[in-house]
């Protein structure tokens, strides 16, 4: 560890471009104001999660649904930039190769609108991820980002031309980084990322003109959008050459909390507040934490729980799309998984799907949305482009959330409840650790992977593994019995397929029998925490422990 006064940290490759004494200055400065105020909110949540799960009557959407406050005429002030229809590219920030490509239009010259580089959920959440984001961000908005993979021995460069609109999106509040320390404590990864962010690569991006746009993921609360804004005013207030005008934040949709408050919660952010994502599976797996205690909620197989046909999300993501509309923000759609393939049938496959997702999207409102891999770049953002050429315009309907109640949805979806659903889990479980153990936060997952037929394998982040836990757990919490074998879901049921995926893993890809071991024993444990309601994040886990 490198000590430098109060602050202590992990040397790692780029530390000593990012962490200058300007920039360890300012970290220590917004430590002291508002580490104590984030350590409060994690006491909350668990408390407010705790009270729920624990008592079975509770019915979590009467217990968190919060009445609008903040209903009467007020608009954001939200750059034109931001509302361009089409398609954001995601990738982790932190990766270079996949950094640059997510820059580079495709081979028919086609460039996304804007660029999701994720410090989050799709990054390994180690320092070295955030010191990479902070020097690929800057280098790109600069203009001088190169890199070359020595395995590959392959040359990668941002090729001229009009860059996507960078959003940043850093860790949430629950996060520490435990490699660089403060007074011996952990730095909150959304102090160390968000700081990093405006002082190396934001302030290069307002010199030349640009606004600097973030996403804040995990929120959950009108006092966590109070947060955020205050953390802003401070951030530009010790930050020489930063103008908190030209910052901007979506906020994103992903928790049951934030869901049933989300009129209250825009207007909370401030004059930073420019808009909602609607994070599908996340939110899922929100809400399966809420309703863990309720036998009457428990889920079908979630392949089955589609955004356009789950009565309950088509309201929030409705109520989401007017809330933004009635005030003048944007409202961002979801993510297009498929990755491409060699054989063409399954890539006419995957479009196709893609196509009609984001056809329903945009007809009801969102202005883009996301998409994983630039080969289906062009057709997750056709829908988007399509419509808003046409002349089309949301109806006035559209754009009043009164509309769209949220106060008595049903958070139960229809559908089977199988024991190769669960199945499904246990492979996506174990598949997604191996990627984490490598450091990777996002993996090409097949979960059907050695059943015939054809289908794309899906880029999967933290995200599905949160919800293949949480699903699985509730399954076992409530001896849940398989439609389609009438086995009852038990521990020992669940670790035997466990044991059962890892060994057909292995049988595929032997040479990584070691590393598929210690995926499949953290699987296993992660799973026995969320049975004692435990639903600390992936990063609390200590890989060397495995």
């Amino acid at each position: 560890m490198k000590k430098n006064g109060r602050i202590e940290y992990k040397e790692c490759v780029g530390s000593d471009i990012v962490f200058t004494s300007e920039v360890l200055d300012v970290l220590e400065k917004l430590h002291d104001k508002f580490s104590n105020k984030i350590n409060k909110f994690r006491s909350i949540r668990k408390k407010n999660l705790h009270e729920i799960i624990k008592d079975s009557d509770i019915n979590p959407v009467e217990k968190l649904f919060t009445e609008s406050s903040n209903s009467n005429e007020w608009k954001l002030d939200v750059p034109d930039e931001l509302f361009i229809p089409g398609i954001e590219i995601s990738g982790p920030s932190s990766q270079t190769s996949m950094f640059i490509n997510g820059l580079n239009p495709t081979p028919s010259g086609f460039r996304a609108d804007g660029d999701l580089d994720d410090d989050e959920d799709a990054s390994g959440h180690t320092l070295q991820d955030t010191v990479n984001s902070a020097i690929n961000r800057k280098g790109a908005v600069i203009g001088n980002l190169k890199f070359y993979d020595e395995e590959k021995k392959k040359n990668y460069e941002v090729v001229p031309g009009k860059l996507p609109f960078f959003m940043h999106r850093e860790r949430g509040l629950l996060l520490d980084e435990e490699d660089f320390l403060i007074d011996g404590n952990p730095i909150s990864a959304s102090i160390l990322g968000t700081t990093l962010t405006l002082m190396h690569c934001g302030r290069e991006q307002q010199k030349k003109g640009d606004f600097i746009y973030f996403y804040i993921p995990k929120l959950e609360t009108e006092n966590e959008a109070i947060f955020w804004k205050e953390f802003f005013d401070e951030a530009c207030r010790v930050i020489d050459n930063l103008d908190s005008n030209k910052i901007k934040a979506i906020m994103l949709v992903e928790s049951l909390p934030i869901a049933l408050n989300m009129e209250n919660i825009l207007f909370s952010l401030g004059k930073y507040s420019a808009g909602f994502n609607a994070a599908r599976w996340d939110l899922k797996a929100s809400v399966l934490e809420f309703i863990m205690g309720r036998p009457d909620l428990v889920w079908p197989d979630r392949f089955e729980v589609n955004v356009a046909s789950t009565p309950f999300m088509v309201s929030i993501f409705r109520h989401l799309v007017a809330v933004c509309l009635k005030h003048g923000g944007v409202p961002i759609g979801g993510m297009a998984t498929a990755l491409p393939s060699r054989d063409e049938d399954i890539n006419k496959m995957a479009a196709s799907s893609i196509t009609s997702d984001k056809t329903w999207e945009a007809e009801n409102g969102f202005l883009r949305g996301w998409v994983a891999h630039i080969y289906h770049m062009e057709t997750a953002s056709k829908p988007f482009k399509d419509l808003h050429s046409s002349g089309w315009a949301p109806t006035e309907d559209m754009k009043n959330p009164e509309l769209y109640p949220l106060s008595n949805i049903n958070l139960k979806p229809e559908g089977e409840l199988t024991k190769e659903g669960t199945r499904r889990n246990v492979r996506t479980i174990i598949e997604y650790l191996e990627g984490w153990f490598n450091g990777r936060g996002a993996k090409g997952i097949d979960s059907l992977e050695g059943v015939a037929g054809k289908r794309p394998a899906l880029m999967e982040d933290l995200a599905t593994a949160r919800i293949s836990i949480a699903q699985t757990a509730q399954r076992i919490m409530h001896s849940s019995i398989c439609h389609d074998t009438g086995d009852a879901h038990s521990k020992k049921f669940t670790e035997e397929m466990f044991n059962q995926e890892f060994q057909d893993i292995i049988s595929i890809r032997p040479e990584k029998e070691e590393i598929y071991e210690r995926a499949r024993n953290l699987g296993i444990d992660w799973l026995n925490n969320y049975l004692d309601f435990n639903f600390d994040p992936l990063s609390y886990y200590q890989r060397n422990n495995y």
